[in-house]
């Protein structure tokens, strides 16, 4: 017998409720995943059901981050260590943010096309995701997005950011791993470890280390880690792990175009992993980052309660009384949380 056309199978897709959804995609139905994303990235009003749907099932991924200024190669490593994960045998997702235009709201998203070796492969899914003008180097759907890919049962979640600079550091707080990345000729390691970008590495890897300066960007960068270390003192900081219980951030090459170096990339990754779970970080690293989401879905409920509020001076008026100097702004936002109570 003839199989139904595309369509018909996309439109029953749809028109599944969200625990079938979320069902289909515990077995393994990527439309299924494709769409329970594209739901969470539309902020679907079914989200919250979603959201619930999921939670059994989440935490068992380990996401890693890649960051890092534009050109550094970051889609070519990602490719790189889906390669050495499926060597693995591990199930990859990869969720890779791209900027979205100021004029259209539309995007690229490229990585499509940059990972086209992996497209056909079942145990990877890839997935693009416009930031929507959302700051941080990450889309708004990106924690919720992880746990559809966690709860479909992908092993190793890589998310890519946007790729915008010095803004990229939302991705700290969403991954168990951090890799920063770096390429020599774009700028000295000085100007790219400003702004919290070492802080927030977990891993430094300086991509194109087949290129002139290579070394000095692994020199540099080693020489601000050990002044940080410095400066931590005994209490902290990127201390070996020996000394002070501390993790010591490495600094590795690689030309992940040849997949030079990956080896050692995903060397490191696990050991940071095993570092994080051995001191119980890795549970308050999870528990951070779904406090950091709890904080940001309550206050867009505040938002929303304060716009409806029945009672009492509305935003608008209370901005006219601030800029006519008839109030000021905390008096003004006592007033409109004091409408939450009534």
């Amino acid at each position: 017998m003839r199989s139904a056309p595309d369509h018909v199978a996309l439109t029953t897709v749809r028109s599944r409720d969200v625990g079938a959804l979320v069902a289909a995609a515990r077995d393994g139905d990527v439309r299924a995943v494709a769409r329970l994303l594209s739901l969470v990235e539309d902020g679907d009003e079914r989200v919250p059901e979603i959201a619930s749907a999921l939670a059994p099932y989440v935490g068992t991924a380990q996401v890693v981050g890649l960051t890092g200024a534009p050109g550094v190669g970051k889609s070519t490593l990602t490719g790189a260590l889906v390669r050495a994960y499926r060597a693995q045998g591990r199930r990859v997702a990869v969720l890779a943010v791209d900027p979205s235009s100021p004029f259209t709201g539309g995007a690229i998203l490229g990585d499509r096309i940059r990972m086209q070796e992996h497209a056909t492969d079942p145990g990877v899914f890839i997935r693009s995701m416009s930031s929507r003008g959302n700051l941080g180097g990450l889309a708004a759907a990106t924690p919720q997005a992880v746990r559809v890919l966690e709860a479909a049962g992908y092993e190793i979640v890589l998310v890519e950011t946007v790729g915008v600079g010095q803004a990229e550091v939302d991705i700290a707080a969403l991954a168990d791993t951090t890799l920063v990345l770096l390429a020599p000729g774009l700028g000295d390691a000085i100007q790219a470890v400003k702004a919290g970008i070492l802080e927030i590495a977990d891993v430094f890897v300086v991509n194109k280390a087949d290129r002139e300066g290579a070394d000095a960007t692994v020199r540099d960068l080693r020489g601000m880690l050990a002044l940080g270390e410095r400066i931590a003192g005994p209490a902290g900081g990127t201390a070996d792990a020996d000394d002070r219980g501390a993790w010591r951030v490495p600094v590795l090459k690689t030309v992940a175009e040849r997949g030079d170096g990956v080896a050692e990339v995903v060397a490191a990754i696990a050991e940071h992993h095993e570092f994080l779970r051995s001191r119980g970080e890795l549970t308050t690293r999870r528990q951070r980052r779904a406090a950091a989401e709890i904080e940001h879905l309550a206050l867009n409920l505040l938002r929303a309660r304060l716009a409806a509020a029945p009672s009492g001076p509305g935003l608008a008026e209370l901005a006219a009384d601030v800029a006519a100097g008839r109030t000021d702004p905390y008096t003004a936002a006592a007033t409109l949380v004091a409408a939450l109570s009534r």
